[in-house]
């Protein structure tokens, strides 16, 4: 992002407040994984202090407080990322890409329990960012955080728009089970989870 730097008189703008002023091209923030545990190398849980493991380090954007809201129409919006998710995330079951992506293209408001105004074209299947954002490494099965308003998460994987760019006839997918993203061919059938911005 570019910042324009504007001067002013120093005579023109008297009295002057002088504030210190910090500009980083490129400095973006990124949400917390919501790890708060360290472990050792057998696998016990120890303490944090001076591990460096992101138990202890917690870097990041701390998440909202709720993380989310259940908008009571089906939807629900994520206060960290404002995204507006579906719900219920296994309205469609189980579908290859193609159609996963269809059916994330084609939702509207009256099906999937939805009731907030949307029409085609609003919705869509998430990339694969968009789809890790959920993620809370703190938990597992699924590997969300603990006070998800959602219905019918699935233990298991979630397609995202994104390509395998080293083998274009597989995509990108999360393991909602424990977060993991790998990529498989996109004649599989895997889970839908439509997403969509504000309207």
């Amino acid at each position: 992002m570019m910042r324009r730097l504007i001067v002013f008189s120093f005579f023109t703008l008297l009295p002057v407040s002088f504030f210190p002023v910090s500009i980083h091209a490129g400095t973006i923030q990124l949400p917390q994984s919501g790890q708060t545990k360290c472990y050792d190398v057998a696998g016990a849980e120890i303490t944090c202090t001076g591990t460096g493991q992101d138990g202890e380090k917690r870097v990041g954007v701390a998440s909202p407080d709720p993380r989310f809201t259940d908008n009571g129409n089906g939807t629900v919006t994520d206060n960290l990322t404002g995204l507006i998710w579906l719900k219920n995330a296994d309205c469609f079951g189980k579908q290859s890409l193609q159609n996963a992506l269809s059916s994330a293209n084609n939702l509207a408001s009256g099906q999937c329990d939805l009731s907030d105004g949307s029409v085609a074209g609003n919705w869509r299947l998430p990339n694969i960012s968009e789809l890790q954002s959920l993620v809370d490494y703190q938990n597992s099965d699924p590997a969300i955080p603990a006070t998800h308003p959602f219905s019918t998460v699935q233990n298991y994987y979630y397609w995202s728009s994104d390509t395998d760019v080293n083998s274009i006839k597989f995509a990108w997918f999360v393991k909602m089970s424990d977060g993991s993203s790998f990529t498989y061919g996109k004649w599989n059938i895997f889970h839908v989870w439509p997403v969509r911005n504000a309207l």
